[in-house]
């Protein structure tokens, strides 16, 4: 009875062409035929719920909308059924018959002359989604009723070939299924473990409920579609750890809505902890793109840059096609204007939660500090944005404590006119650092830089509100103190300096008394032509010959070690001692600067020392 109106359509040539392509080169991953099948049910289902909210007469119009799925793992069967529009005979020809593109044949000479590569291009190009059914099955049927009150039901077949059928069908209700006949390649497909890993991969949080054999598989709501206020926070929770694989609770969430030149949701979050290797985040599974609740790309690396990349969530835009390639998002000025928000949604969060929670953003600042000052070298753009996200701590913060650049300029002295700063591996050494002692005596505070990154990042800011970041070993002590901190120079001094300045002419570029020393005996200090010690340990990484410029020692007059070489120096200039404990002191001051030549040599010098006064 079903075939008597039977009536069969050729393809046209280029559609031929195009299934050819679809069938054996599109899709690297043939699970996907079943994505391409949720979402035009969802979308079926979508337009069943516009028809009804408008009041349109509809077939069925009590019955519930839903996408059932069933197996016949004998017969090698899969069937996907909805309630949703269904369609007509003119639908299945137009829209299931013809790929209608005008760019259809000149797409293929393209791909004929091997300018384009058919699964980077052809996805989202030409509205061939349905087709990847092909990919697993040797016949397709289609069963469809549309929703008007006295349409006919329909049946479509094929095999993918040269031809489909249309006839008269004998489905009941409203709605669409579809029964794939499986290749023995494609029998997996009929097998219930995966049909459920797949939904739940690609399509968990479609907005209809999706029945495998009766049992509901998307049971997680896209609850980025809700108003944040209609969330329960532990629902949040238990979504943040769904779509992370992290046991743990988010440090904190905010959602993104956008209308206007682009559309789209998001629901972000910061985790808790940082990743063990924060700076290799190759495995880290960041934000997925999905449209209109159906997943595109897992983690999509082009919605944030590097020093975002610790966030997690979805994205969520009606302004991309499904089927849409890496190469294609990289390219899409939707997309670039939907990242460009999210940078700047994101640091416009941050800072709101800066200024109003300082415990979390401690928290978030200590474990993604690091990488988030990345983006002061590479997002140009947000440099000021990001510059007022950093915190430091300084010579006057407690461990806990962290001060942002406003914050340190606020409690600088009126006359003070450049923000100092001493870099160094860990706050205790760097504390302890002679270059600081003038600084710490008379008060003036400084940034202390003990993350191997910030020596990238402050050569980069230069300067903050006006005032130049100096190193505290490039500081000019002399105007700084006023003229208040002198040291006199007496013949003694005199003579013990030109013996310093000629134990160590090969290594330092001068040696002159200091006005920055008030408990160390010796420091080094950048030279007229030398780096600032940030810089100079970057460029030390980046260079394996590096050759960094020589030094200025600064020796300290008044104390106790300097004051018993000018003795041993009166009573006997030549004695062996003053050139080893030169040297010495030199190494010493080098080994807290970390340009210490030898440490083996220092080692073996000290012995001698240690070996002479001990007699």
């Amino acid at each position: 009875m079903a075939q008597e109106n039977s009536q069969q359509f050729e393809y046209r040539a280029e559609m031929k062409q195009l299934l050819h392509l679809i069938i054996h080169s599109l899709y690297t991953h043939p699970e996907i035929f079943l994505r391409e099948l949720i979402s035009n049910s969802s979308d079926a289902l979508n337009k069943v719920r516009f028809r009804k909210m408008s009041g349109d007469a509809l077939r069925d119009a009590d019955q519930p909308l839903e996408i059932r799925i069933s197996l016949d793992s004998k017969q090698h069967l899969f069937t996907i059924s909805d309630t949703g529009i269904g369609m007509t005979r003119d639908d299945l020809i137009n829209k299931i018959g013809t790929i209608a593109s005008s760019g259809t044949l000149e797409f293929l000479k393209q791909l004929k002359e091997g300018q384009k590569n058919p699964e980077e291009t052809l996805i989202g190009q030409f509205g061939v989604g349905f087709y990847a059914v092909f990919m697993v099955a040797d016949e397709v049927t289609v069963e469809t009723c549309a929703a008007g009150p006295d349409e006919p039901a329909w049946r479509w077949q094929s095999t993918g070939e040269g031809a489909y059928t249309i006839s008269a069908g004998e489905r009941k209700t409203r709605g669409t299924t579809i029964t794939l006949r499986l290749k023995e390649s494609g029998q997996e497909f009929a097998r219930a473990y995966k049909i459920r890993e797949i939904i739940t991969k690609y399509s968990n949080f479609v907005t209809f409920p999706i029945f495998l054999e009766n049992d509901r598989i998307n049971t997680v709501e896209a609850l980025w579609h809700k108003k944040p206020d209609e969330v329960k926070e532990s629902e949040r929770t238990e979504f943040y750890k769904f779509i992370s694989g992290d046991p743990d609770a988010p440090l904190a969430h905010f959602s993104i809505n956008v209308e206007g030149s682009v559309n789209f949701k998001a629901l972000l979050f910061v985790p808790q902890h940082a990743p063990h290797d924060l700076f290799n985040l190759q495995h880290e599974k960041s934000l997925s793109l999905y449209s209109n609740k159906v997943l595109i790309q897992h983690d999509c690396k082009e919605l944030l840059p590097e020093y975002l990349r610790f966030l997690k969530g979805v994205v969520d835009t009606s302004d991309l096609p499904l089927n849409v390639s890496r190469e294609v998002t990289q390219s899409s000025p939707a997309m670039q204007k939907i990242r460009n928000i999210i940078i700047s949604k994101t640091l416009a969060f941050l800072q709101t939660t800066a200024e109003e929670n300082t415990a979390q953003y401690r928290t978030f600042y200590k474990n993604f500090g690091p990488l988030l000052k990345t983006g002061i070298n590479s997002d140009f753009e947000n440099r000021e944005k990001i510059v007022e996200l950093l915190r430091f701590e300084t010579s006057k913060t407690g461990e806990d404590e962290i001060l942002s650049l406003k914050e340190y300029c606020a409690r600088m002295p009126a006359d003070q006119k450049e923000i100092y700063f001493l870099a160094g591996e860990q706050r205790e050494s760097v504390l302890n650092n002679p270059n600081l002692e003038i600084f710490r005596k008379n008060g003036w505070e400084t940034l202390l830089l003990t993350e191997p990154v910030d020596i990238f990042i402050i050569p980069a800011i230069g300067t903050y509100a006006g005032k130049n970041l100096v190193s505290i070993d490039q500081a000019d002590i002399a105007a700084l103190s006023g003229g208040k901190i002198e040291k006199i120079e007496n013949s003694l001094h005199v003579s013990l300096i030109n013996l310093f300045k000629e134990t160590l002419k090969d290594v330092v570029e001068d040696v002159v008394v200091s006005k920055r020393l008030v408990d160390s005996p010796a420091t080094l200090v950048t030279g007229k032509n030398g780096m600032n010690t940030p810089l100079e340990k970057m460029m030390r990484l980046m260079q394996k010959d590096f050759k960094p410029a020589k030094k200025i020692m600064e020796i300290n007059l008044d104390h106790p070690l300097l004051q018993n070489l000018s003795r041993l120096y009166l009573t006997d200039s030549a004695h062996p001692l003053l050139r080893s404990c030169i040297f010495q002191l030199f190494d010493s001051v080098s080994l807290l600067d970390g340009t210490i030549p030898s440490v083996a040599a220092m080692v073996k010098r000290m012995n001698t020392i240690m070996e002479q006064a001990t007699k």
